[in-house]
């Protein structure tokens, strides 16, 4: 994890300094925020700028491979929340074994296609960045792998060493590659890498292949075939703890004694003095500490030393007792000049059982929230954090799974998945979620429906209202009235309803006809929102009656819009001329009392305040306008009378 710990190639902010003042800077969830300050510099002047300058952006959150990391982690999180809170957690250890195991599968996966992309891509500034990512996710795979195996699974003394040896063995894979080179090749007892692999197999604990590639030098030298043969029987004997069987722990201990003094004979009885391979094995097999960081190369790390150290030494260690031991084999593998890495620092404190200081260490060395937020859950969920409560309100977990959210809401994708992470934390969760939606672009109205979606399912009526209003004023400055209007009525706002009816009516009255005839025929009970909305849809209603010949309604819905004084007064001249054509049917429409209504509202009209901006021309047509109503009205009235006057008769 070396390259975690690297100096940041610096960043040129260009002009900064404009004013000569210093520089201060804010960290955000995704970036660093650098601002001018009202200090003065003190020194020679140099050239600058007072703007702010983006200077980091999070590459990860950048990056398609790591995207998937998200979203699969996500799937797993939200999973892992629907676990019965009231089952005992010793019942679903199984599950959080699972869980665990599905998380390191996910950073796998990206790994191997990470790799595949470093192999394939011709640009080398590229491959280097998804080198730098490998290495990383290598790390947040080992030391999560750790944690499985000492804190979810929590395995005991016996089993704790075999988890060890394949904790050891999965993240120390190139003795495969080399083995299957050696075995492949032509001659593999010559192979310059054969005792390598002999001995790389045999720090591993993985005896039954050492015998294997063992045997292909036993049969090129016959004499020395019972040396051989000896070693064999001793990699073969090597008691090995199985957690399912019948042996206790004492019975396998002193069985392994035995065995262990077996080895020490043959050591001491000069029995492998001909071969100075096979003395270094048993040397190994004894544990020798000497020998063993003799084979530093081999081993590669001071952790693949320690669980060598104990398989060889302490089969039986318990898990109280790997503080000890893990402290001195780090100190003997790196000796006393090295320092240890961030990395090494760590899994020390994951041996030493401080999970507080493992989540700390991660949070400052790795860069970004993923792991330590995932990692953090899943623990807590196992009841490992019960203790570390902070002083500002929320626990451990809770402020880990908000800062990570936080960052996926500057993403314009991944913004969605946060959602989810919000809604499971119980304290501050909802706060968060509140502030951060109203930052979402809304670039498209398909991502509006998403972000109104969200605040609809948590009844966040502040939310939904801001949101609505944004796009309806974003549509009516586009002139797209029925959007506007749908949005309006979404956010229940009464007043811009009436200002967007209003533009609809205008419309109507320059262009004779109305538009989004869908959204005016099924306004329903949303048309009550306001008076001017309601008299939008009631007027579209009387136009689609007329449309459909049923002039009886249409007159009936006509009248009353007038005298109800639902209809704008401005627009009586225009809903009388939408009666004449009923006025000038073959067949009488309007009754007697309906014709007197419309004569009373056209006298009212008429004895209103003239408007002080009309023309000449503008009066004309007005004044002919009344006077063809007149005459409609008096020819409707008698023909009503008379009509009227024969039923009764």
């Amino acid at each position: 994890m070396e390259e975690v710990d690297e100096e940041p190639s610096p960043t040129l902010i260009p002009s900064a300094g404009f004013h000569q003042r210093h520089l201060g800077f804010e960290w955000g969830p995704g970036d660093l925020l650098v601002y001018e300050t009202n200090y003065r510099l003190q020194g020679p002047r140099s050239a600058g700028s007072p703007f702010v300058h983006i200077v980091r952006r999070d590459e990860d959150i950048c990056s398609p491979i790591l995207r998937k990391l998200f979203n699969e982690s996500h799937l797993i999180f939200v999973g892992l929340q629907k676990i019965r809170e009231d089952v005992p957690s010793k019942n679903k250890k199984s599950q959080f074994v699972s869980v665990s195991k599905n998380y390191r599968s996910v950073i796998r996966a990206c790994m191997e296609e990470l790799q595949q992309n470093a192999v394939s891509t011709q640009d080398g500034s590229l491959a280097s960045q998804y080198g730098d990512q490998v290495s990383i996710l290598l790390a947040i795979e080992l030391i999560w792998n750790l944690c499985e195996v000492l804190f979810i699974d929590a395995a005991p003394a016996g089993s704790l060493l075999l988890q060890l040896l394949d904790w050891v063995r999965l993240h120390k894979s190139d003795v495969d590659t080399r083995a299957r080179e050696v075995l492949q090749s032509e001659n593999p007892a010559l192979h310059r890498s054969y005792w390598d692999v002999v001995i790389s197999l045999v720090l591993q604990g993985r005896m039954d292949e050492a015998r294997q590639v063992l045997s292909k030098q036993a049969s090129l030298r016959p004499e020395s075939s019972s040396v051989f043969k000896r070693m064999d029987v001793l990699l073969q004997s090597m008691p090995i703890f199985n957690p399912t069987g019948a042996q206790t722990l004492t019975e396998f201990d002193v069985r392994w004694r035995q065995w262990h003094e077996e080895c020490d004979r043959c050591l001491q009885d000069n029995t492998f003095a001909g071969n100075r391979h096979l003395e270094t094995l048993v040397k190994v097999l004894l544990g020798d500490e000497d020998t063993l960081l003799e084979q530093k190369e081999l081993l590669g790390t001071w952790y693949h030393f320690l669980v060598t150290r104990l398989l060889f030494t302490q089969p039986t260690i318990k898990p109280p007792d790997l503080h000890y031991y893990a402290q001195s084999s780090m100190n003997m593998f790196l000796g006393p000049r090295a320092s240890p890495e961030p990395l090494d620092i760590i899994l020390l404190s994951a041996f030493e059982f401080d999970l507080h200081q493992v989540i700390k260490d991660c949070s400052i060395a790795l860069n970004n929230w993923w792991f330590v937020a995932h990692l953090t859950d899943l623990l807590d969920h196992c009841k490992l954090l019960q203790s570390h409560n902070l002083h500002f309100g929320s626990n451990l977990r809770e402020f880990l799974v908000l800062e990570y959210a936080s960052g996926l809401f500057t993403h314009h994708s991944l913004w969605q998945l946060a959602v989810d992470y919000f809604d499971h934390c119980p304290e501050f969760g909802r706060v968060y979620l509140e502030l951060q939606i109203e930052r979402v672009p809304l670039d498209t109205e398909r991502k509006a429906v998403k972000v109104l979606r969200i605040c609809e399912d948590r009844q966040m009526s502040e939310q939904v209202r801001s949101i609505c209003k944004i796009m309806a004023k974003r549509a009516l400055r586009n002139n797209r009235l029925g959007s506007a209007l749908s949005w309006s009525i979404r956010a229940k706002d009464a007043a811009f309803a009436t200002l967007i009816s209003e533009r609809f009516l205008q419309d109507y009255c320059n262009r004779g006809s109305f538009t989004d005839l869908d959204l005016l025929d099924n306004l329903g009970p949303a048309m009550l929102l306001s008076d001017r909305l309601t008299f939008l849809g009631k007027y579209r209603e009387f136009h689609r009656l007329y449309g459909e010949n049923r002039f009886s309604e249409a007159a009936r819905l006509l009248l009353s819009l007038m005298t109800a004084r639902i209809a704008p007064r401005g627009l009586w001249m225009t809903l009388l001329t939408d009666a004449l054509p009923l006025l000038e049917q073959k067949e009488v429409i309007f009754s007697v009392d309906q014709t007197y209504e419309l004569m009373s509202c056209l006298e009212e009209l008429n004895s209103g305040t003239k408007a002080s901006n009309t023309t000449d021309q503008d009066e004309d047509i007005e004044s002919t306008k009344t006077e063809l109503l007149r005459l409609a009205l008096a020819r409707n009235l008698a023909m009503a009378i008379v009509k009227e006057g024969t039923i009764e008769t």
